[in-house]
C-alpha cells in the first residue's frame, strides 16, 4: 500500500482528495504548508507527493528544490491553470506531473497510478522483449523512439526521456498513428478527462516541452510537425 503526502493550504482541497485517495487504497499524509512538510519528508519519505504550488510560509516549488538535494521522491504538483511559468520551473525541478485546479479526482487518480508505476520500474531499461504482465500494453517501436506505456516510460535511441505522464499520453497519442493529424482536442482526450478543460495553449505548450526535452537527447530531433491551424502529427518512418 503506497503512502502519499498530500501538502496544500487549502483545508477543502486536504480534506476531498484525502478521503478520495484514501478509498483508493492509500496511506495519505497531509500538510498545510511546504516548512511543516518539509522535515517529515525527508526523514520519513513517502512514496509519492502531491504539493500545491502556492502556500504560505514555503511554497511547493521550494520544498521540491529543498527535496531533491536528498531525494528522487515522485511529485505531482496542483496549482491554477493560469501558472505556466511555476509550471514549466517545478518541472525543470524534477516534479512527474501537473495538474491545474480545478482538477477531476478521477484524473489525479489515473496520474498517481501512473506515477507510481513508473517510480516502481525506473531502474528497469526500456526494452520492447520486457516481459509483461497479464493486461500490460506492448511498447510501441517507431524508428529511434519507444514508449512504455506500462510505466509511462520513454527513450530515443535508448536514451531515456523523462516526460510527465501528461507529455507522455500526447506523445503515445501522435506517435500511435504517424502521418496522421492530431487536431488539439484530439490530444486534450488523450490527455485528460472528460471533467477538465485546458485551452489550446495548454497542448502547444506540451509540445514545446517535449521537443525540448527530446533535443536535448538530439539535436537534430524533428519528429512532431506542426500543422498550423490543423493541429499536430507525428512523422512517418
Amino acid at each position: 500500500m503506497a503512502t502519499i503526502a498530500l501538502v496544500d493550504d487549502d483545508e477543502n482541497i486536504i480534506t476531498s482528495v484525502s478521503i478520495f485517495l484514501e478509498d483508493q487504497g492509500y496511506n495519505v499524509r497531509t500538510y498545510n504548508d511546504g516548512a511543516s512538510a518539509l522535515t517529515a519528508l525527508a526523514e520519513d519519505p513517502p512514496d509519492l507527493g502531491i504539493f500545491d504550488i502556492k502556500m504560505p510560509r514555503m511554497d511547493g516549488l521550494e520544498l521540491l528544490r529543498r527535496l531533491r538535494q536528498s531525494s528522487n521522491l515522485p511529485v505531482i504538483f496542483l496549482t491554477s491553470k493560469d501558472d505556466e511559468f511555476d509550471e514549466a520551473l517545478g518541472l525543470n525541478l524534477g516534479a512527474d506531473d501537473y495538474i491545474a485546479k480545478p482538477f477531476s479526482q478521477r484524473l489525479l487518480g489515473e496520474r498517481v497510478k501512473a506515477v507510481l508505476r513508473r517510480a516502481r520500474s525506473s531502474n528497469e531499461p526500456i526494452s520492447p522483449n520486457n516481459a509483461l504482465e497479464p493486461g500490460d500494453s506492448k511498447p510501441l517501436e517507431r524508428g529511434k523512439l519507444l514508449l512504455d506505456p506500462n510505466r509511462h516510460a520513454c527513450s530515443w535511441e535508448g536514451e531515456p526521456v523523462r516526460l510527465t505522464v501528461t507529455e507522455f499520453l500526447i506523445l503515445q497519442a501522435l506517435a500511435t498513428r504517424p502521418g496522421y493529424v492530431k487536431s488539439r482536442d484530439n490530444l486534450m482526450d488523450a490527455a485528460y478527462d472528460d471533467q477538465v478543460y485546458v485551452d489550446d495553449r495548454t497542448i502547444d505548450s506540451h509540445i514545446k516541452r517535449i521537443r525540448k526535452k527530446f533535443r536535448e537527447v538530439d539535436k537534430s530531433f524533428d519528429s512532431i510537425e506542426t500543422l498550423y491551424g490543423v493541429g499536430y502529427r507525428y512523422k512517418e518512418d
